[in-house]
């Protein structure tokens, strides 16, 4: 009985992140069209769909990772969570807070940084809901009496971290901080920069989670080199952030170091999910077709991404690179390539472990095709990025408007191939958010069921 409504609670969040993806990615698509002809939907001025993509895109992520995380512990790790209630009320909260923030934006109300432009009294409610997820992960498994695999490390240093990174990020408010730009500057990209640390925890935890299931081997989550991982992974959390701040006072060799970390920790994320492929049988790899096809796409983005850093990290390159659309796509193939990639299979990892095969087996073709439209298109979005950051950073004019009629060809490559992106992903999210929906009902029923009259 308690499992659940647990799960229930976990699918809510799957399906709202699932929504946010969706909407982030049309709003994103808008964006790039209104770089290319500011008078395409003047009604929705870039200032506004710039932060409603970004908003909603890393809303998306604490979602799918929060969800999983409520799904997985009552029902497949057997711990009944601390307080359902309390996991109801951070999803009621959460919602209305964001549909709060998407109001302010579409009614042109910001005041504040980076990936939180909304209004920061709007902080508070956000700031009281992770504070009702961290007590309820922590009293949870306070159940379990053996020593954690390493993705319950992982979520809660996630959990942490994302808490004292959010507070950081607000430090603009008070004077001392907003009064300097330099030291505005430092503590924003600081900040941002741990931040993203933060939910690279909780994605990396969910995709080894998924890998141990998938696998049936628990000692994946106990290794030598998933503890690497996740001790890596702290370090560039806490330090990690410097390489962003090559244009700020800082001494070099921070800068550099913090580069060899962020390098480390991706490659070996890359090994570990790379040796698993290895090491599932062939009716492993077809049992879980769509969450391993996921899981794999993430690991060749994990490679790709990893080439991109390694040039860009070179400082007489990034001198030439930072603020172009280079770094543009290194946070696309992350955020997209990587981290998307392992969320989408922790939905399709669910559905299999849920649903009857003949339920969701009839979509597979659907599902399939959005997966190469998907990932073929932001290939191409991708270099198109490359490509146009380029000849950016290759221009020695002093005409910007000359420069960008030398890279729009490149940036109407990426905004086409950012629609067809799209198109992909709603066909694999509408699958998702249809056959997560068709679970829900029968976790809500079977609860009905398990109350006494």
């Amino acid at each position: 009985m308690m499992a659940a409504r647990s799960s229930v609670a976990g699918l809510r969040f799957m399906r709202l992140g699932m929504l946010a993806l969706a909407a982030g990615m049309f709003f994103g698509v808008i964006g790039g069209f209104q770089f290319l002809f500011p008078d395409f939907l003047r009604e929705l001025l870039f200032t506004k769909t710039r932060p409603l993509h970004v908003s909603l895109v890393v809303s998306w992520i604490f979602l799918i990772a929060i969800g999983g995380i409520y799904f997985y512990l009552p029902r497949q790790c057997r711990f009944g969570l601390w307080s359902e209630r309390a996991a109801n009320w951070h999803f009621v909260i959460f919602t209305v807070t964001g549909l709060v923030i998407i109001a302010c934006y579409l009614s042109g109300q910001f005041g504040g940084r980076e990936y939180f432009a909304f209004p920061p009294v709007l902080s508070i409610p956000i700031f009281l809901t992770w504070i009702l997820f961290g007590v309820n992960y922590f009293k949870t498994l306070r159940q379990e009496t053996e020593p954690w695999p390493v993705y319950y490390w992982m979520w809660g240093t996630g959990i942490v971290f994302f808490f004292i990174t959010y507070v950081e990020a607000h430090l603009w408010l008070i004077p001392y901080f907003r009064d300097t730009m330099i030291r505005e500057i430092m503590v924003q990209w600081k900040s941002y920069g741990a931040l993203t640390g933060s939910w690279n925890m909780l994605v990396y935890g969910t995709a080894l989670y998924i890998a141990t299931r998938i696998s049936g081997d628990g000692k994946l989550a106990r290794s030598k080199l998933a503890f690497s991982l996740y001790f890596l992974g702290l370090f560039n959390l806490m330090f990690g952030w410097a390489h962003h701040t090559y244009i700020v006072p800082s001494e070099p060799w921070i800068r550099s170091f913090a580069y060899i970390v962020s390098m480390t920790e991706l490659f070996i994320f890359g090994k570990i999910i790379w040796d698993w492929r290895s090491s599932l049988t062939e009716w492993q790899k077809n049992a879980y077709c769509n969450a391993y096809r996921f899981l794999i796409a993430a690991d060749i983005w994990i490679f790709v991404n990893l080439g991109l850093a390694l040039v860009i990290s070179v400082p007489a390159l990034n001198l030439f690179t930072h603020g172009t659309h280079i770094t543009v796509a290194h946070a696309m193939g992350s955020t997209i390539g990587i981290n998307t990639m392992v969320l989408l299979a922790s939905i399709f990892y669910v559905i299999r472990e849920e649903l009857p095969l003949e339920v969701h087996a009839g979509c597979s073709r659907q599902i399939r095709f959005g997966f190469w439209t998907a990932n073929i298109s932001l290939a191409v979005f991708f270099v198109a990025l490359i490509l146009a950051g380029i000849g950016k950073g290759a221009y020695a004019g002093a005409s910007f408007q000359e420069m960008m009629l030398i890279i729009r060809p490149y940036l109407l490559v990426f905004a086409v191939s950012g629609v067809a992106m799209m198109v992909g992903f709603w066909i694999i999210l509408w699958h998702g958010f249809r056959l997560i929906g068709v679970i829900q009902s029968s976790e809500t029923i079977r609860y009905a069921e398990a109350e006494p009259a």
